[in-house]
């Protein structure tokens, strides 16, 4: 499946622009979202984070990885970052996913990123599926790297550290979060799949921090070898392979919608259901005999604009109502019509803007309706065609009278 990547931003726990990448499946409707969340100072671009969301985008799931504030694109300064922090930048990713596509099912972090991620997984209410990779059982794991320097952030304060070759300052708050959350106890009370997948090589994150976090986590949670793969997943047949496996294994406990889901059967005739779909604050699912379509409002009002709005569904009826009703009548009487195009559009406007409307008050729904035939007609038969569009069925029960009676299903 082809893919293609969106360059984004936004507002992360302390307020900065968050640089991110939304990696999606290219003309297709995501089976999913997924939230990638990367380890200490590695940044959305690592090699991991980079070929992990490129690898499940291609698989259906759209995947969004972004910077902590202070990282890579990221605003703000990393000193002023800690442990905690980065808990609350990715409950604010998954807010941005939630608020403008769909809620992330899945979440993946890799090192310390899969830490923060245990750690945060109480603030992710509609995530399903937890997978780590090369994750450390406890936060001040990390402190290794700058434990030559730590009498000095905890004496004066603050730091310089190189890491990875690029100079960090450390201050003593980002070590005092570290040791303040508990992942043990997190773990016990999950309540979420959880896949732990580590490397035996793996010489930054010991294997025996991914024994700590299965043991004291509940079921359902399993456990992947990464085999022969380093810590940073550098070759890209380790990262296929992690996509590969959190494809399968996220199937288990997460609707991949819309390919897995199974086709129901389809309705009676003259029966319409509108169902919510949860994704999105007004998001809908239609279905109308055998055929499914979405419906939703437009970002402007709220929605996601994953499908056509109330309106522009009351417009698709009278339109296609109008041209079916054009195409029986020329056919039937062999007029020379090759196409009928029909455009609508919905307005409210003052009723004493209405020259030919009853109310003298208030706003009134305004319909437009243009109509395009295509052919060799005579201006009579354009005349007539024209005076039978507003004899189609739909146009009549719109200005007919109608009762809309409601009640509770048993």
């Amino acid at each position: 499946m082809a893919r293609r990547s969106e360059k984004i931003t936004f507002p992360g726990s302390q307020g900065f622009d968050l640089a991110a990448r939304l990696e999606l499946p290219e003309g297709d409707e995501p089976r999913a979202y997924a939230l990638f969340v990367h380890g200490f100072t590695l940044g959305k671009d690592s090699v991991a984070a980079s070929r992990i969301a490129a690898a499940l985008a291609e698989r259906g799931i759209a995947t969004l990885r972004f910077d902590f504030t202070g990282l890579g694109g990221s605003d703000g300064d990393f000193a002023n970052t800690n442990f905690r922090t980065n808990m609350l930048d990715i409950e604010a990713a998954a807010h941005f996913l939630a608020r403008e596509h769909r809620a992330p099912a899945i979440a993946i972090g890799h090192s310390l990123g899969g830490a923060a991620l245990l750690a945060a997984a109480e603030l992710l209410p509609e995530t399903q599926a937890i997978a780590t990779i090369g994750a450390p059982s406890d936060p001040s794991h990390v402190a290794h790297h700058f434990e030559d320097h730590k009498d000095v952030i905890c004496n004066e304060g603050e730091a310089i550290v190189d890491l990875g070759g690029r100079p960090f300052k450390i201050q003593r708050h980002f070590l005092e979060t570290l040791g303040e959350v508990d992942l043990t106890a997190k773990l016990g009370s999950l309540r979420k799949a959880l896949l732990v997948m580590h490397s035996p090589l793996d010489a930054t994150v010991g294997i025996g921090n991914a024994e700590t976090i299965y043991k004291a986590a509940k079921h359902p949670k399993s456990f992947v070898s990464l085999d022969r793969a380093d810590h940073l997943l550098s070759d890209k047949r380790d990262a296929g392979y992690v996509a590969q496996v959190l494809a399968g294994w996220a199937s288990r406990y997460v609707d991949l919608d819309p390919m897995d889901r199974p086709k129901p059967e389809p309705l009676p005739a003259n029966l319409v259901e509108v169902r919510e779909t949860r994704k999105g604050p007004f998001g809908n699912r239609v279905r109308v005999g055998r055929h499914e379509l979405g419906a939703d409002e437009p970002k402007s009002v709220g929605g996601r604009d994953s499908g056509p709005s109330p309106y522009d569904f009351l417009l698709t009826a009278l339109g296609s109502c109008t041209a079916m009703t054009i195409r029986m009548v020329a056919d039937r009487k062999k007029w020379p019509l090759d196409f009928a195009t029909v455009r609508l559009s919905h307005a409210k406007i003052h009723a004493e803007d209405c020259s030919d409307c009853e109310s003298a008050g208030g706003k009134i729904d305004e319909i437009t309706r243009e109509i395009v035939l295509e052919g060799d007609l005579s201006a009579e038969q354009r005349a007539k065609l024209l005076e039978i569009a507003d004899k189609c069925p739909v146009h009549r029960t719109l200005h007919g009278e109608v009762k809309v009676r409601t009640r509770l299903a048993e």
